[in-house]
């Protein structure tokens, strides 16, 4: 189904999540009206593509910021013309960690609402990026196992996916790694999140950052967060983009995971990113 906003064209890729937009330049201010049809959009489909739109880190910058205020990541690197774009270079950074699903930020008390990614240097095969829906793997969970989750919250941390022996290799590595700590110690969220906007909820653990769920024993913790982990991970829940050159992706952080695909090696990858700060898990 194709859906017509203002001369917008918004086409869903697939029944559970992603949609590309056309008919608009994203480096040019949104007025009221596209503002509103981004958020209804984002809402609908969790993650947003737009071709051909070859954006400069400030034009990124400004985009992402008319969804609210910008998050500066404590690790990975800022551009030098705006400290608000993170860097993700594979000649700089070892991305691996990417390469597994995971919700941005979570280790938060408030975790991103969304991020914005454009495509800067790309393989010449590999690289794609896929995507989740948390809400359409909750959904498909028994009215019993949906149930028992709500009951339930976990801890997020930011050294499950920075270890100090991969992010802790000089002095100053160490140093950073070490403030990013205690700046950022272990938060808990409901294991069960509802969307503010939509009042959806969805699944809102990660093999990023979280590390157990409270109420439960290590046995059982593993076991559930295993379980959650491959059920999210199912295709019917997944859209996978292949970058084209000027491609971005805008994507609902709240209850979306997504995974770097490391299959271009030795090539070189660089993608710029914009998070957007959110509020409170509930």
């Amino acid at each position: 189904m194709i859906s017509n906003t203002s001369e917008l064209s918004i086409t869903p890729l697939t029944p559970s999540i992603g949609a590309v937009v056309e008919g608009m330049q994203i480096a040019e201010p949104l007025s009221d009206a596209r503002l509103r049809a981004m958020k209804n959009a984002l809402a609908a489909h969790h993650v947003l593509f737009f071709r051909e739109q070859r954006l400069t880190p400030a034009e990124q910058r400004n985009f992402a910021a008319q969804f609210g205020p910008l998050h500066v990541h404590p690790i990975y690197p800022q551009h030098a013309e705006a400290h608000e774009i993170m860097v993700l270079d594979t000649e700089v950074t070892d991305l691996k960690d990417n390469a597994l699903w995971h919700t941005d930020v979570t280790f938060t008390t408030a975790p991103p609402m969304g991020a914005v990614l454009s495509a800067q240097v790309l393989p010449a095969q590999g690289g794609d990026t896929l995507w989740s829906s948390n809400i359409a793997a909750y959904e498909a969970l028994s009215a019993p196992m949906q149930q028992f989750l709500r009951g339930l919250t976990a801890t997020h941390f930011i050294a499950h996916s920075f270890p100090v022996e991969r992010f802790g290799l000089t002095a100053q590595a160490r140093e950073r790694l070490e403030e990013a700590k205690r700046t950022n110690p272990p938060v808990s969220h409901p294991v069960v999140r509802t969307h503010p906007e939509s009042g959806r909820q969805g699944i809102f653990v990660n093999d990023g950052f979280t590390t157990h769920i409270n109420e439960l024993s290590a046995a059982e913790s593993r076991l559930l967060l295993n379980f959650l982990y491959v059920h999210s991970a199912k295709p019917e829940f997944v859209v996978r983009w292949k970058w084209s050159a000027g491609d971005v992706a805008f994507w609902d952080n709240r209850l979306t995971q997504h995974y770097a695909a490391d299959d271009y090696r030795p090539a070189r990858r660089v993608m710029h990113r914009a998070t957007i700060l959110g509020d409170r898990p509930y």
